[in-house]
Order: C-alpha cells, then structure tokens, then sequence
C-alpha cells in the first residue's frame, strides 16, 4: 500500500439533481433495500432509482433495455469487478487474457474479438460517476464502495458524453454524507484469498462540505502451477483507493471532487495447452511433430490439471487513476452540469506468447502509457413539462505511447522454420531476432448531442435524440529489427538483401521491420427515436429506432505483409461501423408489485463492422483490424423477479441472441483450412485437415456465427431467510444460490471445431446470518460442483494447431463479515 499516498483527485458523477417524485422515494429505497440483499434479483426492477436519462427515475418506466445490480448484491455474489458481474446478467460477455487485452460486449457487440487494438473505439461504454473510461483494462479494478451499477442495452449516444453504439456500463459509488458513517468487510477463503474494504464519511464543515474515503484490497494464490518456476500463475493483487469532497456552495450549486488511484500487480496472465487440432501445414511442421523434435513434452494435456512450465516470467502490473470535478448547478427551471477529468493508464507486462516451456519466443510485451482528458458539459430541464430534454457537449483527447518488444529464442529457428532448410537447425539464424516496436496514438472526439422528449399525452410519449460528431485518430508504428549476431545488426528485408541470403529471408518471414502513419478523421452524424406508452399504471410498452455509427480507425499492431514482407498499407485504417438497431419493449409489475417481468426484443445490423484478423506469417503474434461487409445481430431477453413472501424471493433472467456474419466473403480462415499451400486460381483447396494439403487463399464465412456470442444464456437464483436470534443478536439466517449457464460460442473469429468452449452452468451459493446492527456474516461457495470450463480458447500462431485456453476458476470458497456503522 506504499504507493496509494499518492492518491489522485477525480470526480463522483452524482446522479441528476432531481429528486425521486414524493410518493416514490419511500418505495424506492425499500426496493433498493430489499432487491440489493438478493444476489441479482434487483434485476427486475421494482421502484429503484437510476439516472440513465440523465435525471432520477424509476427503472420500470425507462424506456430502455437495461438492469440494475444494487451495492450489497455485488458484496453476496462476490461480483467485484466487470468479469464477474457477467455472471449475473446475461447478455454482457467480458473477455480478457490480460487486462489490456479484454473486451466487454453487450448483445455480442461493442469489440472485435481478439487481442486488443489500440486504435480503435469500444462500443460499450464504461462511466464511473459519469467519466468515460476510453479502455477497457482501465476499467478491470474492483469495486470499491459501489452504490449500485446500471447496464444499458443498446446505443446510447444521445445521452452520453462518449458515443456508445452497443451500450454503456455506469458504475455509481457512494456519495459523501453529511451524517457520520462508516463500512467494513473483510473476507477470507482458499487459495490464500483475502479482501478488505472498507469507507468512511462524514462532514468536514457543518452541512457545507463532507468527506468520503474507501480503499479496497485483493489478494490470492494463482490458480495454475508453474512447474518450472515453482509459483502460482493467474493470481490476484490489486489495491486502490478513492477519496471525494463534496461542497455545498451554495443554494443551488454543489461541487464534488474525487480522485482514485489503483495498483495491480499479480503473477499474471498464462494460456496453457488445451488440445492440438490438425492443421494443412505439413505433418512435419505440426504442434507434435516440431514438440518432438525439439524432445519437449508439456507437462499436462489437460488444462484442469492446472500445471504448466511457461519459460517467460509473466507480470500484469499496471497503475490507473485520475482525477475530475463535477459541478451542478439548479437554475431552476433547468440544471446545468459540468464533468471534468483526467485520467491516466501505465501497463507494465510480460507474456509468454509461444504458450509453452520452449524458448521459441523468450520476450513478448507492450509496456503503455496512456493519458486522457475529457469535458462534459449538459443542460438538462427540471421535473415533468410537456417537453423534457437533455442537451451536451463533449470533448475528448488521448494520447497513447507503447514500447513494443519481441525476441526470439534459441528454438525458434527449429520451431519457426522449415525443416527442409539448413537454416532450421541453426538456432544462431533466429536466437536473439528482436523487433523493437515505438507506437504512438493521438485521438481526439468532440460531439454534440441531446435528447427531447415530448409528453403527447399523460400515457404516451415521444423521444428523438441527435448527435453530431467529430474524430480524429493519428498514429506512428516504427518496428526496428535487428539480429542476433555481432552487434544486432538492423535487419534489411529488401527485396534484393532478401535474394541474397537466404538467412536474411528467413528471418524476415519472422519479423519484418515496419514504418508507417496511418491517420483517420471524420464527421458523422446519428440519432435515434423511442415512442413510449404507459398502457396500465404498472405496464409501460416502447419502440426503438437507432442510426448510430461507431468511430473509423487505424490499425497499430503491425499490418500484414505482401509477398516481399512489405507492410500492406492499404490496410492501416479501417472504415466506421454504421449501425441500425431496432427494439420493442415491455415493462410490467402484477400481484400487487410481487412479480416483475420486462421483456425485450431487438434486431441490429452492422456495415463494415471492425473484425479481428489472424495474421498468417509464422512469427508474428498479434492480429489486425478489417472491415467484414455486414453482421447482424437479434433475439429476445426477459429479466424477471418475484417475492412470493416477504422472506422469499426469486430470480431468472435470459437472453437469446442470434449472430452472425451476414457478409464476409474474405476472412481469415480457420486453422483447419490454414497452413498449406495457398489455392491459385482455379485450384480446389485440400479438405479441413490435411497435412500438406492447399489451404485457401481466404475464405467466405457468410453466414456464420460471431465468436463469443452464446445463442442462450440465463442467470437464476433466490435466497430465503428466517427470522434468528444469535449471540444476543437479533436479524436473519439466510441462504442464497446463485447460477448462471450460457451454451456453446465460438473462441476464434471464422468459427472452429478446435475452439469452440461447450456451454456449462456455474453455482455459487451462501449461507449466512444478518443482523438488525448491520453486521452480515456468511458463507460462501463459488462454482460450487467445481465445473471445468474454459473462459476462452486462442491458437498459437504459425497454423502448427496448438490451441491454448484460459480455465476458469476452480471451486472457491470462504467466509465474508462485513458491517455498518
């Protein structure tokens, strides 16, 4: 905790100004309450209180896909950070082999999948107290006195700063009080698991100004066996801390300043040997043939024995933190609100990119350092009017600096190279090849945007939003290669130095030097349109229509190259994505507010949607961005909670989402059909699977699935409690399960029979007492029929079939207390 004195300033985005109505603000707190004891039965709805429209209202009569998971069910469900919570709701996937390359999708949409780009937007938006996080692994800490979270389904842009073409993740924590209080929690559990968190609040100056302080830590063993090493891989060690001062200026203007300052450093993050498929590489240069050759035998072929020998020390170490200023201001018939800030990002990695205890690739990692700032500014009007609106401005500039590095080892020459050549058993050709990559990244976003919506009628309305918007992308990869032998000479792969040697062209079809700048700008503008209508006092029905476009970009991960080992530089930028998204849905409450059932259905189609594409060369390691003509998504989701009795209640909600690739008549082609001798014009390709067989050019998966999207996917639960008398203390013993199951996706961009993961179910249960003081003592078991399951699968480059996977966690348990004052 040394370096959490350094403790930056950023700002909590209180919800809007506007409170509940009178007859709702009672109701809404029990529902908080109540729903927030239960797992994530707070998914249903109820009267609770969110701000998605930038002003208080209950969720049942937004007319907007989205739920709600309250503070108290993160603490039960052990759902602390954006990887878990996907446990609870059933349409967002989260994927992450480290925390720079993760992904989260909403509806399957939002990033390709695959290793990260930094050149790209994110189509689902993360905001914690309404500042836009720009990257996904900036948003990989956990939870820290959270008040509760909102996930929103769908395109956002009209109402958020960012634009959002699949949806937005709002993260709300606990705002200063001016009434002293105080939380801790403490929990223990295998694997040498230990979290505490704890906050604490209060005035600094009579009602004018008040405090808030929280700090949270995380730690536990690794989950996976280095053999060679000897430690734990895949471990956790985070800490953070956020502080806010909230001022009271005046009447009508309050001030809130907070900062947060966060530090990961845990043994971090392994892929290990999952299965081999058969590629049309010849047999010779295949996973076993080349594992032989070099008498090299992993240490397990089964990934749920959890051993490993990765020869690469692995580090996942990154700081993030920042600091920002909201200012609201009542002016009476309207509110104007001001958002501030600044934030920063510095990854420090170190990744074993061959997957195995051979020393083909000794170094592989992306040191980054990333810093943004952002303005928001909305004028919003107060309480019901005929005409309701919200109107924005935003700004936005990043800058990102990357450090690239990549060295081969003493068997890449064996493993890399063709046998046949006198060049592959002379590990001096490739041993100590490094490719040192400088990357730099500058985008800028600005936009305006708002949102009206006109009350035609007491039970219908009428919503149309616009934006406009603005951005500019620019980059520089310079990739140096120079060679092992004598001084590192820098590596010449021209056409003629290429002829010249054969050494010289070997170990340029590794790696190739690059240079290049790529830039993108544009305008564009969106907008969308929502009828709502109230048909019962608890039935509320919309319709949606969205045009939405997610930003253009530019590839800063290498391009593929040309027959010379050129750079294509045709492919540094990608097009934007141009969405149209429509969506019907109902809200009901019956049984007198007992049983909640919203239900949704929508239908999404994507132009050039951004893909990630498999870069075929042997040693290069990380994908690159394309344009696939047309995706489309659809299908249904219903979220649904019913208290039969005052102790029971109960839970399910589900998501059907079918996706595919409408049109891509040029994507990589999966491992069974790559390797081999590309098809020239008119020649058949080998069938799937044939060593030394010839392996299409590219292939045309129209008509396939998207990868990472199961086409069901459910979360269940209820908990149960009694009244008790312990210790003196009177409260609640309870039991509470909750389960999850998603069915088979696709681990790889053009589908596989190597990668797909088979769907599982997970349960989590706990069994625990709660207090009248509001002290809560419980039990808990995580996955607990210990379900072996893969998290994702991911091939290791080159077409040799070696597929590698990320199991998830074992069976966990422990015990939690945590209490209030």
């Amino acid at each position: 905790m040394a370096h959490i004195f350094a403790m930056l300033v950023a700002a909590q985005a209180a919800a809007s100004r506007l409170p509940a109505p009178a007859d709702q603000a009672a109701p809404a707190q029990d529902a908080q309450r109540d729903t927030g004891r239960l797992g994530a039965a707070q998914q249903g709805g109820g009267d609770i209180v969110v701000t998605a429209r930038r002003r208080a209202e209950t969720i049942q009569s937004v007319p907007i896909a989205m739920s709600v998971i309250g503070g108290q069910a993160i603490a039960d469900t052990g759902a602390y950070n954006v990887n878990r919570i996907t446990q609870l709701q059933p349409t967002l996937q989260f994927y992450s082999t480290n925390p720079r390359n993760s992904a989260a999708n909403i509806r399957g949409l939002g990033a390709p999948f695959g290793l990260t780009n930094d050149g790209i937007e994110q189509g689902v938006g993360i905001y914690v107290d309404q500042v836009y996080y720009s990257r996904i692994a900036s948003a990989t800490f956990d939870f820290t006195d959270t008040e509760r979270i909102e996930i929103l389904r769908g395109p956002q842009g009209t109402l958020y700063g960012k634009n959002t073409t699949a949806g937005a993740i709002n993260i709300y924590t606990r705002k200063p009080s001016f009434t002293p209080e105080a939380r801790i929690e403490l929990t223990t559990g295998n694997l040498r698991f230990v979290q505490a968190k704890a906050s604490v609040s209060g005035p600094l100056v009579d009602d004018r100004l008040a405090i808030r302080l929280s700090s949270s830590i995380t730690r536990r063993d690794g989950t996976i066996r280095n053999l060679r090493t000897g430690k734990d891989v895949n471990a956790q060690d985070n800490q953070s801390l956020r502080g806010q001062l909230f001022w009271h200026a005046t009447g009508n203007l309050d001030l809130t300043l907070s900062g947060d300052y966060n530090h990961q450093n845990p043994d971090c993050c392994a892929q290990i040997f999952a299965r081999v498929g058969t590629t049309q590489r010849p047999v010779s240069r295949q996973y076993d043939a080349l594992a032989a050759a070099l008498n090299y035998t992993p240490p397990s072929r089964d990934a749920f024995d959890r051993v490993t020998d990765l020869d690469t020390p692995l580090r996942a170490r990154q700081e993030l933190g920042g600091a920002a200023l909201l200012a609201e201001w009542d002016l009476g018939p309207v509110s104007l609100t001001s958002v501030s800030a600044w934030r920063i990002w510095d990854w420090k990695p170190s990744n074993d990119r061959d997957f195995i205890g051979l020393p083909i690739t000794s170094v592989s990692a992306n040191p980054s350092q990333q810093e943004q700032v952002s303005q928001e500014v909305r004028l919003s009007s107060n309480g019901r009017n005929t005409v309701d609106y919200v109107a924005g401005l935003f700004y936005f500039h990043q800058t990102i600096d990357t450090q690239g590095l990549q060295v081969q080892g003493a068997a890449a020459s064996r493993y890399l190279l063709n046998p046949t050549s006198a060049n592959a058993s002379n590990p001096v050709v490739l041993d100590g090849l490094t490719a040192t990559n400088t990357i730099g990244f500058k985008n800028t976003s600005a936009a305006g945007f708002g949102k009206v919506t006109w009350h035609i009628a007491d039970t219908l309305s009428f919503a149309p939003g616009l934006r406009v918007n603005y951005d500019k992308k620019t980059g520089s990869y310079v990739s140096v290669v120079t060679t092992g032998t004598g001084a590192g000479a820098v590596l010449n792969c021209s056409t003629t130095a290429q002829a010249a040697s054969s050494v010289t062209r070997d170990r340029c079809s590794t790696l190739a030097p690059q240079i290049y700048t790529p830039a993108f700008d544009d305008w564009n503008v969106s907008g969308d349109a929502t009828l709502a209508y109230d048909v019962a006092q608890d039935i509320h029905a919309y319709a949606t229509y969205a045009r939405s476009y997610k930003s253009g970009g530019i590839n800063l991960s290498g391009l593929p190259l040309d027959g010379a080992n050129n750079p294509i530089l045709a492919s540094a930028t990608v097009k934007p994505e141009t969405v149209n998204h429509y969506e019907l849905g109902l809200k009901t409450q019956f049984l007198d507010r007992r049983v909640t059932l919203n239900l949704a259905g929508f239908w999404t189609e994507i132009n050039d949607y951004q893909a990630t594409v498999t870069n075929g060369q042997l040693g290069v390691l990380r994908g690159y961005l394309a344009n696939a003509g047309k995706v489309r998504t659809r299908g249904f989701e219903f979220d649904s909670a019913f208290r039969p009795t005052s102790r029971f209640n109960l839970y399910v909600n589900g998501a059907y989402t079918d996706a595919k690739y409408v049109r891509f008549v040029d994507a990589p082609c999966p491992p069974e059909l790559s390797g081999g001798t590309t098809a020239t014009a008119g020649q058949t390709p080998s069938p799937a699977g044939t060593p030394g067989g010839v392996s299409p050019a590219n292939c045309d998966i129209s008509g396939q699935r998207l990868p990472g999207i199961s086409k069901w996917a459910f979360s269940y639960g209820a908990e149960y409690d009694l009244p008790a008398r312990i210790g003196g203390l009177d409260g609640q013993v309870y039991l509470g399960y909750d389960g999850s199951y998603r069915s088979t996706f696709s681990s790889n961009p053009s589908a596989s029979a190597y990668t797909d993961i088979k769907g599982y179910a997970l349960g989590n249960v706990r069994l625990g007492f709660r207090g009248e003081d509001r002290l809560n003592v419980f039990g808990w078991v995580r996955n607990v029929f210990a379900k072996d399951y893969y998290e994702l699968l991911a091939l290791q480059s080159g077409s040799t079939g070696l597929v590698v996977g990320q199991p998830g966690d074992p069976r966990t348990y422990g015990v939690t207390i945590s209490r209030s004052f």
